[in-house]
């Protein structure tokens, strides 16, 4: 997709709140790419999620995804752009227009800053983990990638029952960012699984290992949601939630959140040296082949019930 036809941050991510409620929504809404998030968009979350911290007008924010799915990951092909255009990279740092030489190609600084980056609030990746208020994910379809970090990081996730959840790094590249987390949220067997494997564990799954608050037919999704966001709106006063909500930051902060993220990107910084075996599906040959395109071929050498797409899943063997 190129650069012209792409949304900007506030078509793709929308927020709006109920004063009367103390509800608010964001809203991913770029459904005809799955909902995948731009750099700017990814910005955009970080800067209202932070806003819906500090609003008095807000006790609950409710996160979904416009169609089918919650969404499939961050927009790689943009992110692939910077790799040549260092330009790209400093817009996304907020360091543009000051004069800055971005580190050389080929420099472990060159991946590992931003990777860094990702490591903080601010760029969109984590910034529930510092979110002052109650979060609940509305998870449905493809819950992969970047929102699967939402799906992880949020305090309540409702979720219907034909919603896939996992990263299709683990198929493409090998290491999946915020790795630390899913040991936390998952349970360190069930997620070995899905990283060794490759394969997205189904709704009923995630709800096994504790992952899920409730699972629910695709027509209840959205009415089992704002039953959890009222109830959690009319329990206890905002200071309350506040004082909770940094009681449980504590909590995963003495679990290592913040650490494994930061050890995330420093092994996602380490991705150019590693070497195929011979045929195997790597991230550069998927991005020249298409994405999507590459991700369906290689589905064809797992059961169906590995594979990452709906309609591959749907085909035998």
């Amino acid at each position: 997709m190129s650069k012209k036809k792409r949304p900007t941050a506030e078509e793709i991510i929308r927020y709006e709140k109920d004063k009367k409620t103390k509800i608010a929504t964001i809203t991913f809404n770029r459904p005809e790419f799955l909902n995948a998030p731009t750099s700017d968009a990814r910005l955009r979350y970080a800067d209202v999620v932070r806003a819906a911290s500090v609003d008095n007008d807000v006790k609950v924010v409710v996160i979904r995804g416009v169609g089918d799915n919650l969404g499939s990951g961050a927009d790689l092909p943009e992110f692939m752009e910077g790799v040549d255009e260092p330009e790209k990279r400093m817009r996304e740092l907020k360091v543009e227009g000051l004069d800055v030489d971005y580190p050389p190609k080929g420099s472990f600084r060159n991946g590992a800053t931003i990777s860094g980056w990702y490591a903080n609030v601010q760029a969109g990746n984590r910034p529930l983990q510092e979110l002052k208020k109650i979060s609940i994910v509305e998870a449905k379809g493809y819950c992969y990638g970047w929102h699967f970090y939402q799906c992880a990081d949020a305090d309540l996730v409702i979720s219907s029952d034909d919603a896939l959840f996992g990263h299709p790094s683990f198929r493409y590249f090998g290491w999946g960012p915020r790795m630390w987390t899913w040991v936390l949220t998952m349970g360190l067997r069930p997620f070995q699984e899905m990283v060794f494997t490759g394969r997205p564990f189904t709704a009923e799954e995630m709800l096994a290992c504790n992952f899920l608050n409730k699972v629910v037919a695709r027509d209840e999704l959205e009415a089992e949601v704002q039953k959890y966001a009222l109830a959690c709106a009319r329990n206890r006063p905002v200071d309350s939630i506040f004082q909770q909500k940094v009681f449980f930051e504590v909590v995963k902060q003495f679990q290592g959140e913040y650490m494994g993220s930061l050890l995330s990107a420093a092994f996602e910084s380490m991705g150019g040296s590693v070497r195929p075996d011979g045929g195997d599906f790597m991230l550069g040959d998927a991005i020249d082949a298409g994405l999507a395109d590459a991700v369906n071929d290689n589905d064809a050498k797992f059961p169906p019930e590995f594979r990452l797409s709906k309609k591959n899943r749907k085909m035998k063997d």
